[in-house]
Formats: structure tokens, C-alpha cells, sequence
């Protein structure tokens, strides 16, 4: 299988209080397109810094990120945005909905920025797929929080991604939107042939994939496949 991403001995480390904080210890693996893994470990880890990395939202210390055969370390911050805008998704624990939009709106964003045709059309079909055509003119606080976070799913499949990054994406939902919210992820992603790699301390979301890496105070001290297919 072709890999989508290569994270070569990657080291993020920060100064604080005149120390060096190192956030990510030497960190190497490769995602294979059209596979669906999960990072886990402890509060603390770098999971969400690593998962950053990953996506091109920020800035390695040492080591390289391959995305689609692009060391995302040689471009500058625009032209990350832009193979961010093309190739990658992602879902927030927190939405990052914008509150001035509807959600109809939120889910335009990518595709007015990529100058697409037709977004209107696009956008209300994947609202549509998460079960919200009818709630499109709302705005985030007239939502609630799962309904949010399917916006937000919406927006992140709305430029169709080669790779989908999800950080604790049912962290701040209830059980039962939890699972609405998984079922969807997983649905879209088989449907749409996209990549997906999530960050969860959800075990049993985590069991869902065809892999999972642990992370330990910055390094990775597991990759073990689940046997799913």
C-alpha cells in the first residue's frame, strides 16, 4: 500500500523558564493511504502536538512530515495552508465552528477559499450525510454539542481530503452522540476513501482502527495493528 504520511525522527521541544520542555522524543512511523489509526496515550503525551505535526498546523524542531510525498518542513506557512486546504481535513474537540456563521456557512468556508463552483449545493448535501439540511441557518450557539461537531464533520470532509485528522473527537460529547458521532466518522471516511488518523483516550474508539500507536512522555512506545479490515 502507498503511504500518505512519513513522520521521520521528529523532536518538538519548547523553553520554558529558561528549560527545555521536550514535547516529542524522536518520533518515527508511516500512514498508508485509505488505513484508519488511532494515537493514544496519557494527558500530557504530545498527542495533539504530534497530531499538529502531522496535519501541517505547526512547526516541527527537528525531523520531517511527509505529507503525500511533500516535506511539509520545506514550505512556508501559506503553502502549508494551501496543502492544508487541498489534502487534509480536521475535527476539533473544541468545533472551531466560527459564531458569526451559520452553519451552512462553516461548512462553505474550505470551498470559497478553494474557489470551488456550486458550494452552496456541496455544503448543504454534506450537512445532509450528518443529519443537519434542516438546522443549516442556525448559528453554532443555537446548537448543541453534537450538532456542532457534525458541522464540524461536515466542513472537514467538505474539500473531499486525501487524509483526515481528528483530535478527541467525542471528548466533549455524551455517550450517545459519542457513538452517532463515531458511526459517522467511520461511515464517511469508508465512503469518501480518506485516511484517518484520530487522537482519543476513548479505548474502545481507538479499538474501531486498523491500528494503534502509544505515546509516552513524548515517545512512541507502541504501533500494533488491531485486525480490523
Amino acid at each position: 500500500m502507498e503511504n500518505i504520511l512519513k513522520i521521520s525522527n521528529l523532536n518538538k521541544t519548547y523553553k520554558s523558564a529558561g528549560h527545555i520542555l521536550t514535547v516529542l522524543d524522536d518520533i518515527s512511523f508511516t500512514v498508508t493511504a485509505g488505513s484508519t489509526n488511532a494515537i493514544v496515550g496519557p494527558s500530557g503525551s504530545g498527542k495533539t502536538t504530534l497530531l499538529g505535526l502531522c496535519a501541517g498546523l505547526d512547526s516541527a524542531t527537528d525531523g520531517i512530515v511527509e505529507l503525500k510525498d511533500i516535506n511539509l518542513g520545506s514550505l512556508t506557512e501559506d503553502k502549508r495552508a494551501q496543502m492544508r486546504n487541498k489534502h487534509v481535513g480536521f475535527i476539533f474537540q473544541n468545533f472551531q465552528l466560527l459564531p458569526t456563521l451559520t452553519a451552512l456557512e462553516n461548512v462553505m468556508v474550505p470551498l470559497e477559499l478553494r474557489g470551488e463552483k456550486n458550494i452552496n449545493a456541496r455544503a448543504i448535501d454534506l450537512l445532509d450525510k450528518v443529519g443537519l439540511a434542516d438546522r443549516s441557518h442556525h448559528y453554532p450557539a443555537q446548537l448543541s454539542g453534537g450538532e456542532q461537531q457534525r458541522v464540524s464533520l461536515a466542513r472537514a470532509f467538505s474539500n473531499s481530503p486525501s487524509i483526515l485528522f481528528a483530535d478527541e473527537p467525542t471528548g466533549n460529547l455524551d455517550a450517545e452522540t459519542s457513538e452517532k458521532v463515531i458511526k459517522l466518522i467511520f461511515d464517511l471516511n469508508k465512503e469518501a476513501g480518506t485516511t484517518l488518523v484520530l487522537v482519543t483516550h476513548d479505548l474502545d474508539l481507538a479499538a474501531k482502527t486498523n491500528r494503534i500507536l502509544k505515546i509516552k512522555g513524548g515517545k512512541l512506545i507502541s504501533d500494533e495493528k488491531t485486525g480490523n479490515e
